[in-house]
């Protein structure tokens, strides 16, 4: 089994589900993503999502598409975020799951992506507008590099793609929890309960749910729905935006980390 399903699997053996932050890479520098990078997993992070900076991130809604710009303004590109997993190869407790758009894979060149990403200790990875032409060819490729490809499955899709998709992935999906971008969302989609039970009716692959989770009192919902994993990402970004000193930015997430994975337990 791929070691992010691994992860998913144990938690739902513990009767629980792993949690997953996103941060943007190269926001708001460098160095501060590497301090986050240590303090999310020190917090009790099971796997972290780190997103390539993309300036037409369609999926991502204003606070992540704002960092980043920020972090495309400061030059950080692949080359960058590449530097950024050599530096924590090893040293993180959480493994990293890449996020990006699929045309910064094309433009380094498939192979040569998965392959880089591959030996700074990868394990997974994410394509939100990866083409369905597209996915066979990057499982295959995935598989030799030991990544995980996490397809994505949305509210909107029919029955039938869904199962499509169910069929393809390697291990694990990941469910969109809402319609839309990225962005933190005071009220969540009950559908995605129903979703989320008839993808566990239809299939043994484990499920990683996403986009707009953002409090304690959402996760302690959703833990108990029928998923593996929740990723959060704008409440993460939130405080980083919101802290002036990076140092308290730095604290303040690991604070935040901390209360979302009590929120999980209880």
């Amino acid at each position: 089994m791929n070691h992010i399903s691994e992860i998913l699997k144990n938690k739902r053996q513990s009767s629980t589900c792993a949690l997953i932050p996103f941060v943007t890479a190269g926001y708001p520098n460098i160095d501060i993503t590497i301090e986050v990078l240590h303090t999310l997993s020190r917090n009790g992070a099971d796997i972290i999502e780190l997103g390539i900076p993309y300036s037409d991130a369609l999926a991502d809604g204003p606070m992540i598409q704002q960092s980043s710009k920020i972090a495309l303004e400061q030059g950080v590109h692949v080359d960058q975020v590449l530097s950024i997993l050599s530096k924590t190869k090893s040293k993180l407790t959480a493994p990293i799951v890449i996020f990006t758009y699929y045309n910064p894979i094309l433009a380094r060149g498939i192979h040569k992506f998965i392959k880089e990403i591959s030996c700074l200790d990868v394990k997974g990875l994410v394509i939100p507008d990866l083409p369905i032409e597209e996915m066979d060819y990057l499982i295959h490729l995935c598989s030799e590099y030991a990544i995980e490809l996490i397809l994505f499955v949305a509210p909107t899709s029919p029955r039938h793609r869904i199962l499509n998709i169910l069929h393809k992935a390697p291990g694990c999906v990941y469910l969109v929890s809402s319609t839309g971008v990225t962005g933190i969302r005071s009220h969540l989609n009950d559908q995605i309960s129903i979703l989320s039970s008839y993808i566990k009716s239809s299939t043994s692959k484990l499920i990683m749910l996403g986009f707009g989770i953002s409090s304690p009192s959402q996760v302690s919902q959703l833990s108990s729905w029928d998923v593996d994993a929740l990723v959060i990402g704008s409440a993460f970004t939130r405080i980083i935006a919101s802290e002036l000193d990076h140092t308290s930015a730095v604290r303040s997430i690991g604070a935040f980390c901390s209360s979302i994975k009590a929120a999980i337990k209880t």
